[in-house]
């Protein structure tokens, strides 16, 4: 693996300070020096590294997605992924892992899978070399109720395989399905503590009693495992605090008691509200069936007003939250994740700036590597983005792939950036191997 020198870059390195001119080495998989520089000045050349000139270029760490499904496959019900063949099912989420990375997500957490091992086989895959794909965390499926959502199965088929997600009633069930999915290898236990209008359960509709949601997070935690919760109702998201499920979806409807606890507990929980699923569900998705009088009949118009103002509520309390949510819809498609980090600043009320942390320096510890990722500091782990304008000017940069110059993952180029010769371009990449010694 040989050494990159970036040169002449606007560095972002994930401190929440204002960029600086500056250059960066890369040795290995990690991040072997970053220094100022003025624009245009070189240091001397490093051994053997090959050089890259980003011309003024923005280098920034890779972006973390906090809530991932790869096996949704754009289309617009759970029916039509669920029923996708297993064979075509797995080949879907390998490319689906490769757009991820294209676009600059270079790690990803996942949320659910729509069958029992589709992400721990791609999870695996992506650490062997077999695929291509960020840093991923495996989810199990969905854990559900019968009647809740994630049970698509019909009554005269009520067959498992049928099945979104894993359906359990009683708290061994509970037991017995955590364990089944800690027997697969999952990072996460996903379970849906309240409901989603568009399947039939209203949103603020709670599905569990408080002793089976005790047992799944007692029987995860006695195997090492995550609980992540699908939790849209106030009752939910108590419930998360309260027992110590440390990853909370959507978060829609807070009231000041749940203000209060996550605020207390800010530092122990993440937060990701699938803000774009919201939305684009209320604006952009009639080709689909859901005009406005419709999503309006549903109470996604009541919703998405609830979570904006407490996403708001929780920004002013300092609670983190983080970009990603139910992409993989016909009308949120993979590769458009970035539009979460727009909506943070034009709805929720964020800078450009927090909005840039939220996806790279606050993902770490949502990885579990802390601030191994996230930042573009000496000794961290290097994945690095060259990105062609300033997120920080305009953050919607980040949704374009032609401005995403080039990714790299663990210090080995994904997509490298395009060589240009001579120096017209303000943007010019020279990239040449270097062999004079230091």
């Amino acid at each position: 693996m040989a050494d990159i020198h970036f040169t002449n870059v606007r560095i972002f390195d994930g401190g929440g300070e204002q960029p600086f001119m500056g250059e960066l080495l890369v040795s290995g998989n990690r991040i072997h020096r970053v220094a100022k520089t003025a624009f245009g000045q070189r240091s001397q050349p490093v051994a053997g590294a090959t050089v890259i000139d980003g011309g003024g270029a923005f280098l920034m760490p890779g972006m973390v997605e906090a809530h991932t499904h790869f096996s949704w496959n754009d289309q617009p019900s759970l029916d039509a992924i669920q029923r996708m063949p297993p064979e075509e099912h797995i080949l879907w989420c390998a490319e689906v892992a490769k757009r991820y990375l294209d676009m600059g997500w270079t790690s990803c957490v996942g949320a659910a899978a729509a069958k029992p091992r589709l992400d721990v086989v791609i999870r695996n895959a992506i650490n062997d070399g077999t695929i291509i794909g960020p840093r991923y965390l495996a989810a199990s499926q969905e854990i559900t109720v019968p009647g809740g959502l994630g049970d698509t199965t019909q009554p005269h088929l009520p067959q498992p395989e049928f099945a979104f997600g894993a359906v359990v009633s009683g708290a061994e069930e509970m037991r017995r399905c955590v364990r089944m999915f800690a027997k697969y290898g999952v990072d996460t236990l996903k379970i849906n503590l309240s409901g989603e209008s568009i399947t039939g359960m209203s949103s603020e509709r709670s599905q569990f009693t408080s002793e089976e949601v005790r047992v799944c997070v007692e029987e995860a935690k006695a195997w090492g495992k995550r609980v992540a919760a699908h939790a849209r109702s106030t009752w939910a998201i108590k419930q998360c605090v309260q027992l110590g499920i440390e990853v909370i979806y959507h978060a829609s409807f807070c009231d000041e008691e749940a203000l209060d606890l996550l605020e207390a507990h800010k530092m122990q929980h993440f937060v990701a509200p699938g803000l774009a699923w919201l939305i684009r569900t209320v604006h952009n998705a009639s080709e689909y069936g859901l005009t406005p009088e419709v999503t309006r009949k549903m109470g996604y118009h009541r919703e998405l007003e609830a979570a904006i103002a407490s996403m708001q509520a929780l920004r002013r309390r300092g609670v983190r939250i983080l970009p990603g949510g139910d992409y993989g819809f016909a009308w949120t498609p993979h590769g458009t994740n970035a539009r979460d980090l727009e909506y943070f600043v034009k709805v929720v009320g964020m800078s450009t700036m927090e909005a840039l942390l939220s996806a790279t320096a606050w993902g770490g510890p949502m990885m579990k590597q802390g601030k191994e990722i996230g930042y573009l500091r000496e000794g961290c782990l290097a994945d690095v983005l060259l990105i062609d304008g300033d997120p920080l000017a305009d953050i919607t940069i980040l949704q374009d792939k032609a401005r995403i110059l080039a990714v790299m993952k663990d210090g080995e180029f994904h997509r490298a950036p395009p060589v240009r010769e001579g120096s017209g371009s303000p943007y010019l990449r020279e990239v040449r191997p270097n062999r004079w010694a230091a």
